[in-house]
């Protein structure tokens, strides 16, 4: 107890030169969900399916170093906590899939007792000896969770709100990645930050540019298709999905005038866009300034364990988080995008929730509806309330 106390106490307190090696962990892809949601269109049960697949990997590859460091101190249950993440795994994502759906209400429910459950567990299995260890472990499942569940279900979210939003972020933070180690490689002089050597001013610039360039261009391409545009509606009346629809005034074709500086460079008054191709640039933007930074964090966690990668599951590239550590700020700024300056009122969600209400609430709302329209002048005032 003493050697362990004193070795932790020295970890924690001190400095970092006593932190267990963390030896590259071998692994193989888990295993994907078995059933997919029946009625689901292909083109979001498959990047459903990947989302799923890459939260899942990545939440393993994290919680492997966290028991390699703490295997060392024989904490109590490490283990056969280990053994059952899979399956604790399976239903954070089951849960994060349907709640992404908006079917969820029960299963919030379960979801909420299981966790319930697992705390109340966690609770019973401290032991005086290894208090500090056990609360650090419960931190890093959290963390871990906060990491990885929570964007991937921001990422379905997304996905449900049309491929394009889906398409096109992850794709501007790919470019990014490529053109800032492009420019890096021929032009990079100035080093960017200590976590990374190898970034410089010079690639983080120049794949800025790029990523701008490339996210217009890709969405003046996906926006030309309904297959790319149309959200992910579901009847809970009819148990069917719904993904054809009108596409709304954001893909549209509009006129935009050009600043006057630019109309006699490029010889026109007014240029024809889609409106998406816009709100493109706020994402490319934050592909390329914001999104490194997820990379930074994931270097310098990893130089904070004295480890090269997260995992060997690529060959020569590492875990699958070193390949998606700057995808996850790119979600959860998509979601707080859309949800800030995209999404509106949808009369189908209003309509279903008011014929949930008791029949006096809906004539009270009915009412309150009829005579707001009528002093708005949509209708005629002879149309009363009794009529």
């Amino acid at each position: 107890y003493s050697k362990i106390e004193e070795r932790f106490g020295e970890l924690d307190l001190k400095n970092d030169t006593d932190i267990p090696e963390v030896h590259q962990p071998t692994d193989r892809t888990p295993e994907i969900l078995r059933k997919p949601l029946s009625g689901l269109s292909y083109r979001y049960t498959k990047p459903k399916y990947l989302v799923y697949l890459i939260q899942v990997k990545c939440f393993h590859e994290i919680i492997t170093i966290g028991y390699r460091v703490y295997h060392s101190y024989d904490l109590p249950w490490f283990r056969t906590l280990s053994k059952n993440v899979k399956n604790y795994k399976y239903c954070i994502a089951r849960f994060c899939l349907f709640t992404a759906i908006r079917i969820t209400l029960h299963n919030m429910r379960m979801s909420f007792v299981l966790y319930c459950t697992g705390f109340c567990m966690f609770v019973l299995s401290l032991v005086k000896r290894h208090y500090r260890l056990q609360f650090y472990m419960f931190a890093w499942t959290h963390v871990t969770l906060l990491i990885t569940v929570t964007q991937s279900h921001l990422v379905i979210q997304n996905l449900f709100e049309g491929m394009i939003w889906f398409l096109v972020p992850i794709s501007s933070v790919i470019c990014n990645d490529i053109a800032a180690y492009i420019f890096g490689f021929f032009f990079g002089r100035t080093p960017l930050i200590k976590l990374s050597p190898k970034k410089t001013w010079e690639g983080f610039i120049g794949g800025f540019f790029i990523t701008v360039l490339f996210g217009f261009v890709f969405a003046y391409f996906l926006a030309q298709y309904q297959y790319f545009v149309c959200p992910v509606e579901y009847n809970s009346e009819t148990n069917q999905f719904a993904t054809e629809c009108e596409p709304s005034e954001l893909f549209q074709l509009q006129k935009y005038s050009i600043p006057s500086l630019l109309q006699a460079l490029l010889g026109r008054e007014t240029v024809t866009l889609y409106p998406f191709q816009m709100h493109s640039i706020a994402l490319s933007t934050f592909a390329s300034l914001i999104g490194p930074f997820g990379g930074f964090f994931a270097s310098g966690f990893k130089r904070a364990f004295k480890i090269k990668d997260f995992a060997d599951t690529i060959p020569g590239h590492g875990g699958i988080m070193d390949r998606f550590d700057c995808q996850y700020l790119m979600a959860t700024f998509v979601h707080v995008y859309i949800t800030s300056f995209i999404r509106g009122p949808n009369p189908s969600k209003l309509l279903k929730q008011l014929l949930v209400l008791q029949p006096e609430q809906q004539l009270n709302v009915y009412k309150a509806l009829k005579l707001h329209l009528i002093e708005k002048g949509l209708l005629p005032p002879s149309f009363s309330l009794r009529g």
